[in-house]
């Protein structure tokens, strides 16, 4: 049977790069990021269950640099994917599909993420009474 020649699907080199391409692929990442968060805050919660002293071993983890790293990420990521999923229903709804308020509002995921990100982690050193 002869192959039928199709046309490729337009990509990256045919697109012009916007911040509503961004906010997409961000969504996704992001979501991979927090199935790996949910493993690692099942990991959390079964050293809880288990002892004090394997407890206080994942603590030690969490609290190294490394592990700070990683969960600054995931509150960046859950921020972000919520972000993403608020503008998602918007769309869902029918709104936001003109250029300048799908620009605009892509942009306010980075910036509502970034800035709930923060005051998460200034509010949680406070209540650890490190600030």
């Amino acid at each position: 049977m002869a192959q039928v020649k199709r046309p490729l699907s337009p990509h990256l080199q045919v697109y012009r790069w916007g911040w509503h391409m961004a906010a997409s692929i961000i969504n996704r990442a992001t979501g991979v990021a927090l199935a790996f968060g949910s493993i690692l805050l099942t990991w959390w919660l079964v050293a809880m269950a288990t002892g004090h002293d394997y407890f206080d071993q994942v603590q030690g983890y969490a609290g190294s640099i490394i592990g700070r790293i990683v969960l600054f990420g995931i509150t960046f990521a859950l921020m972000q994917h919520l972000a993403g999923g608020i503008r998602h229903l918007f769309m869902d709804a029918g709104k936001l599909y003109e250029l300048k308020a799908n620009t605009s509002s892509a942009r306010l995921t980075f910036v509502f993420s970034i800035i709930m990100t923060i005051v998460i982690w200034v509010a949680a050193y406070k209540v650890m009474g490190v600030m």
